[in-house]
């Protein structure tokens, strides 16, 4: 009998409220978990851990989201990683939304979500995306 490995998610968020509570529900359904405040530590730490997933806010000091992504991209030993970019920033305007979106994927997200989500509805949407 063989045991699944768990799927390694790595948590790039300044929020450590925010951070704590993805956290634990991403434990809660068997990932392990890694967590950075910042976009440089965020690449550091995908370096050393090599995640299946990263799910990284936008807006943080220091090297914020949209950074830390080309950089993630543009190394190989990162570039394969899906990242999910979350903001709670989002336009209601569903048009400013959508660009922010396109733009994020052009950079090379994999996901663009808003932290205004149900934090189950995020983590159940991050392990679909893991089975893609």
């Amino acid at each position: 009998m063989t045991t699944a490995v768990p799927a390694k998610v790595l948590l790039v968020d300044d929020d450590p409220d925010f951070q704590g509570v993805l956290a634990t529900k991403f434990r809660a359904s068997s990932f392990e978990v890694y967590t950075a405040n910042d976009g440089e530590i965020g690449i550091e730490m995908a370096k050393e851990k090599k995640p299946n997933l990263i799910m990284m806010d936008v807006k943080m000091p220091k090297m914020d989201g949209l950074a830390a992504l080309i950089r993630l991209k543009e190394d190989p030993a990162t570039k394969d990683i899906k990242v999910v970019l979350l903001t709670a920033f989002g336009d209601p305007q569903p048009e400013i939304y959508g660009n922010d979106k396109r733009f994020a994927g052009e950079l090379g997200a994999f996901e663009y979500f808003l932290k205004t989500q149900d934090i189950d509805d995020i983590v159940e949407r991050a392990k679909t995306l893991l089975e893609k």
